[in-house]
């Protein structure tokens, strides 16, 4: 049953109950107006005294009624009560008057403070309730002192009747004892009235409301803290209760969803982020190491449970190679043949485990519970590259992940096909073809560069010119095939004895360049008369004929020995003038009448 529904029938009952002690006291009051025509002198001091009762019960019933419910309706019958205990005081005052036992005047005076004092204790309470202060209020209506008065009234009341029973007759006595009977019924009523209340106090607000709020108020908080672990259990009642505790229900079930789909935005928002910012760094990254550095720092953050590795597709040796790991992957091998990765030969992501979702790639150990992706990176329709990642759970999420990681592989396949294209484009402008040295245009950049540097830092550079002596006659009498074999020859001489920092060029025609940063004159000759008898030394043929020795003569200049920076090329050149005009086949330094002497420089050395 609805609380709304049982707090109407109690206060039907309560209504009726009320009207039945308001009866019973009215046929009370009817048997004393017989009792005073009967006996008009001796009636009025009974008439007094019940008058002085009804009136107190009253006033008590309607100040309590007052204080528990507030209504404004007892306030204003305790106010008409006070106002006929106003009246009944005139009329005492002349039964003062009158001769009457002392006991009985004694008593009458004792009743008259006692209601004053309790008239002053109800209209404390009246005050406190309207303070809305409803505890003080009931605390002075139930209090001892209260009670006490009540006793002291009732005392007095029983002294003052006694002493004026003697005087009474036949019919006073016949007439009280109908009063008693209709005061007991009314003092029953009310008794029922306060029972009743007290039921549905208890019920109601303790059993009904009080216990199912103080759990729900328990939850509600835990759930304002967003502890969503809190639940109320599904209360089936009908009433006011139970349609807030499923209310409260629906809304805990609300706020998960809500806090799961904030968390889920929150998480796709942090990987979005993350992946720009990835693709923002790729685009500026010259080398497939940078590439593999930026992805090895992004990927981590966007994905903290996947370990994995960036490979390059090596052309030169049809191999994957490789460039970065992140989180100690552990199952694939770093450099193996294309065709052991199944992403690599249907071109579509590819998913290893021990579930027997699919055939695992040869390129991995035993999975053991762990789960792997192949992702392929392709470019303009070629295979660019790899992007394997390993999850240590059986279950990578690679399904919820599917739209970031394609879009993740498309960016780094673009990228590292644009690096790799860049390279080719680079070397294509700064090789030479032939012989796989840098150009003139590479060689003039580079020496800006260095000669730079050397003077800002006063710092050591040298440099060689290399000619290779009667080159035409390869031409003329073996074919330019035979010429080109001479080039390359002298060139792998020259990349053999460059070292770390050196830059190896083709000047022009059968001239070579070999730029020595750090090195001086003497440093610079012994490395220019090595690479004179390495070149020396080897024998070539072409198409099954011998061909003539190939000698080179070579000049050498340093900064600052011989020549400022600036003018270190175009000194060397002049040494190589002298070295060709001398007989060719030796090393010239600059600023030497005589040829290159070996023993010289290397005890220099």
């Amino acid at each position: 049953m609805r609380i709304a529904t049982i707090t109407n029938w109690a206060y039907g009952a309560t209504l009726l109950l009320t009207f039945g002690s308001g009866a019973a006291f009215m046929v009370a009051a009817d048997a004393g107006r017989l009792e005073r025509v009967a006996i008009e002198e001796r009636e009025s001091y009974r008439h007094v005294a019940d008058q002085l009762q009804i009136i107190d019960d009253r006033m008590r019933d309607e100040v309590r009624l007052y204080a528990v419910r507030r209504a404004p309706e007892h306030k204003q019958a305790w106010l008409d009560d006070l106002r006929g205990a106003a009246a009944i005081d005139a009329v005492v005052a002349q039964l003062r008057l009158r001769a009457m036992p002392a006991p009985a005047r004694a008593a009458l005076e004792e009743a008259e403070r006692n209601l004053d004092r309790i008239e002053a204790l109800e209209r404390q309470a009246i005050a406190a309730v309207e303070a809305d202060r409803p505890a003080e209020a009931r605390a002075l209506l139930y209090g001892t002192r209260y009670m006490a008065l009540e006793r002291g009234i009732e005392r007095a009341t029983a002294v003052f009747m006694a002493a004026v029973r003697a005087d009474l007759d036949g019919q006073i006595a016949l007439a009280r004892a109908r009063a008693d009977r209709w005061d007991a019924v009314a003092q029953a009523l009310l008794l029922l009235t306060a029972l009743l209340f007290l039921g549905v106090l208890y019920f109601v607000l303790s059993r009904r409301v009080a216990r199912p709020l103080t759990k729900m108020t328990a939850v509600v908080n835990r759930l304002a803290r967003r502890d969503y672990a809190a639940d109320l259990p599904d209360d089936r009642r009908s009433d006011e209760i139970g349609e807030v505790t499923r209310a409260v229900r629906l809304f805990r079930q609300d706020s998960i969803e809500r806090e799961r789909l904030e968390r889920e935005r929150d998480e796709d928002r942090r990987i979005k982020d993350l992946i720009a910012r990835m693709m923002h760094r790729m685009q500026g990254c010259d080398s497939e190491g940078e590439l593999a550095e930026v992805v090895a720092c992004f990927l981590p953050q966007a994905f903290p449970d996947l370990s994995g590795q960036l490979f390059v597709h090596d052309q030169t040796h049809g191999r994957l190679l490789s460039i970065g790991r992140w989180q100690e992957p552990v199952l694939t091998l770093s450099d193996f043949d294309p065709t052991f990765c199944w992403a690599l030969r249907r071109g579509h992501p590819h998913r290893s485990n021990l579930r027997g979702e699919d055939v695992c790639c040869q390129h991995l150990d035993d999975p053991e519970g762990s789960d792997a992706l192949c992702l392929p990176l392709t470019a303009q329709g070629g295979v660019v590259g790899m992007l394997y990642l390993e999850s240590v759970e059986p279950d990578g999420r690679y399904a919820d992940r599917q739209l970031y990681l394609d879009l993740i592989s498309e960016n780094v396949g673009l990228s590292l096909a644009n690096i790799q294209l860049r390279a080719t484009l680079s070397a294509m402008a700064t090789r030479d073809p032939l012989t796989g040295l840098a150009n003139r245009r590479h060689l003039d950049e580079s020496f800006n560069r260095e000669r730079a540097l050397a003077e800002s830092r006063r710092t050591l550079l040298a440099a060689l010119m290399i000619d290779i002596d009667h080159f035409k006659r390869f031409n003329d009498d073996h074919g330019h095939d035979a010429g080109d074999l001479v080039m390359q020859h002298v060139a792998h001489a020259l990349m053999a004895h460059a070292g770390e920092g050196d830059l190896a060029c083709r000047y022009g025609g059968e001239e070579f360049t070999l730029l020595m940063p750090g090195a001086d004159a003497a440093q610079a000759a012994a490395r220019a008369e090595a690479i004179r008898q390495t070149i020396r030394k080897v024998a070539l043929a072409h198409r099954g004929r011998s061909l003539p020795p190939v000698t080179v003569s070579i000049g050498v200049a340093a900064f600052p020995e011989q020549s400022d920076a600036a003018s270190l090329l175009r000194v060397a050149d002049g040494a190589l003038l002298t070295a060709k005009s001398s007989g060719r086949d030796r090393v010239v330094v600059a600023g030497g009448a005589r040829p290159f002497d070996p023993d010289r420089i290397d005890a220099a050395a």
